[in-house]
């Protein structure tokens, strides 16, 4: 397998988490690519973006969802990281539905503040700034109600707060925050953690 990805993607580094995770980090070359260049992320992901992953059959998937699943479906030893079924499915999966939601609003911002998107969008920073708030806080509920387990939601958890950390590391997203705070500081000891630590 071969997954196209940015080192600084929060999405891609989801990928690699789970990959590690399920015993398939040794058999996925990881190749880094520029989604501002044409070439071979445009031919496998017509929309440019990363992450795009091809399997050993020479089919290409993209998104990080569709990826995601599909390896820890593939995944050769470790615990799965989506539930099978039943409540903690759902749950997991409302997890990382928030954590993916504050991702895009992260990523909104960051291109707002390097102008990436050519206008003014003081508006939608605004907008996605106390979408980001509104996320963590929730985000500290879940963790203080408990995480019983390293699945998707979680991994969405710790992979979202470890890009608001490398893009706006000024925001202090820890204050009045400490259950949260506590769990990502634990999770970020593990091994898939921390190989897939974007270099900033």
């Amino acid at each position: 397998m071969k997954l196209l990805y940015s080192p600084n993607s929060p999405y891609a580094r989801k990928c690699v988490v789970i990959a590690e995770e399920r015993g398939l980090g040794g058999s996925m070359q990881v190749v880094t690519v520029n989604p501002m260049e044409e070439g071979a992320l445009r031919k496998a992901n017509p929309l440019s973006k990363v992450p795009a992953l091809e399997t050993d059959d020479g089919t290409v998937l993209y998104d990080s969802v569709v990826i995601a699943e599909y390896l820890d479906a593939m995944g050769k030893s470790g615990s799965p990281v989506y539930p099978a079924s039943g409540k903690s499915r759902w749950i997991a999966l409302r997890r990382l539905a928030l954590a993916d939601g504050m991702l895009d609003g992260l990523l909104l911002r960051r291109y707002a503040a390097t102008k990436t998107l050519g206008m003014d969008a003081g508006d939608w920073v605004k907008r996605w700034t106390a979408a980001t708030t509104a996320a963590l806080d929730e985000m500290e509920r879940e963790v203080a109600g408990g995480m019983p387990q390293w699945d998707i939601g979680a991994i969405g958890f710790a992979c979202g707060l470890g890009y608001l950390e490398l893009r706006f590391p000024d925001e202090g997203w820890r204050k009045g925050r400490p259950k949260l705070a506590a769990w990502f500081e634990e999770v970020s000891k593990r091994p898939s953690m921390v190989k897939s630590k974007p270099p900033g």
